[in-house]
């Protein structure tokens, strides 16, 4: 793999930047592979990788249906936080922060961190006291977070009215060590750091159906031909439903659209990321200036990645009061991910009723910020059968009642 760095940039620029070559390898898929992924977003990406890196298991290949990063990765609005209020959230969620601290050293490929902090406001009295609790538990965890008041909110975000007459805000919690990267980064790193360990990236390969025999997985059907496989890993997001009933089993998961817009670009006004979960909107500003923000699900089932323009009303009318300044914007652009809802909105990383077949699921709305965390745990429950980080994320513990419920617990599943 060729090495980015300050010389090789300056050597290329003599080149007029001929000589950088594939950020990734296009391949044609072998017969049969040890693992393989299906699915090559940011979860299945940092699965391959961590399986490589890890544990040695080189011989893998990531299938996509479309193209790589191109469903929810590309799709979403980046924020990264681990401010979780159970237990096994907050362990998954903050390896996935700590991994994202380094992660564009250790790819040699810059993801663009941005450890700017998110802020998530209290605009309620039930808030209060909800963040107040969860502030305690982060401590307990071992995940760096505190509780403020109105007046360091407003120093953190100057542009925030917080005297609102429906939704004044009361406080939040804090995350210093939160932020931002790019989603697109994310997926093109891990990417490149898969090719360079040999493994296959084969985009354009729509699986059509699993195969299995005497309970243990076989392989797959694709478009591109049937491929044989040791073990399967399936993390494809909105569509893990459709999989699971390929190989003969159910998931307890809803596919709904997820929405979100970014204004015209304008001059650097906010430096933070605030979550308003009253109103369901969160917003922060890209590098480019634009003003990304995010609204809620739809409340039927579907699989578009359109937008829509009740969602734009609902969520733009309650965070112009908090944040009067973007009502003279413009929108830039607007669209949709399919996300998968598990009933306490809690993912799944877990083995399957078909033997070597393994499924990561279940994100909801908040998956970007835990890939890395998710592909390592993920990675090492595909090498070695149970994987600390997972343990608590089995399909099993919907049958057993044992729910890992943060919609309950914070008010929202971001």
């Amino acid at each position: 793999m060729r090495r980015f760095s300050a010389l090789a940039i300056a050597r290329e620029a003599l080149r007029h930047h001929e000589g950088w070559g594939r950020t990734w390898a296009k391949r044609a898929p072998d017969k049969r592979y040890d693992v393989v992924i299906v699915g090559a977003g940011g979860h299945g990406l940092a699965t391959a990788y961590y399986l490589g890196r890890n544990f040695g298991i080189t011989n893998v290949a990531i299938l996509e249906k479309g193209w790589l990063g191109g469903g929810n990765t590309g799709r979403n609005t980046t924020i990264i936080r681990s401010n979780y209020l159970q237990d096994a959230s907050a362990a998954l969620y903050e390896k996935a922060r700590s991994l994202y601290e380094t992660l564009s050293q250790e790819l040699n490929y810059n993801i663009m961190f941005s450890p700017r902090g998110v802020l998530m406001l209290a605009q309620t009295h039930h808030e209060v006291r909800g963040y107040k609790r969860t502030a305690h538990a982060n401590s307990l965890q071992g995940v760096r977070t505190r509780w403020i008041e109105p007046a360091e909110v407003k120093e953190l975000c100057p542009i925030m009215n917080i005297d609102g007459p429906r939704y004044p805000v009361l406080g939040g919690l804090w995350q210093a060590r939160g932020g931002t990267a790019r989603h697109d980064a994310v997926a093109w790193g891990y990417a490149r750091a898969c090719t360079d360990m040999g493994m296959d990236i084969i985009q354009k390969c729509e699986v059509t159906g699993i195969r299995s025999e005497g309970g243990r997985v076989q392989g797959v059907d694709t478009t591109l031909g049937p491929i044989d496989c040791h073990k399967l890993g399936v993390v494809v997001a909105g569509h893990s439903g459709v999989l699971a009933e390929m190989a003969g089993f159910r998931l307890p998961l809803e596919s709904v659209a997820l929405q979100a817009l970014v204004s015209e670009p304008v001059k650097p006004c906010m430096d933070i990321v605030v979550m308003a979960n009253t109103v369901h909107g969160y917003m922060s500003q890209s590098d480019k200036g634009e003003m990304v923000i995010g609204g809620g699900a739809d409340g039927f089932n579907n699989y578009t990645q359109r937008g829509s323009f009740q969602h734009i009303e609902e969520t733009l009318r309650a965070l112009i009061e908090t944040f009067p300044i973007i009502s003279r914007l413009k929108m830039l652009r607007q669209w949709g991910g399919i996300v998968d809802m598990t009933g306490d909105r809690s993912p799944i990383l877990s083995k399957t009723p078909v033997e070597g077949l393994f499924v990561n699921c279940g994100w909801g709305t908040g998956g970007f910020k835990a890939i890395p965390g998710s592909g390592w745990g993920m990675a090492e429950l595909i090498a070695k059968g149970h994987s600390p980080l997972t343990a608590a994320f089995g399909m099993e513990r919907f049958r057993e009642g044992r729910f890992i419920d943060e919609s309950v617990a914070a008010g929202v599943a971001h």
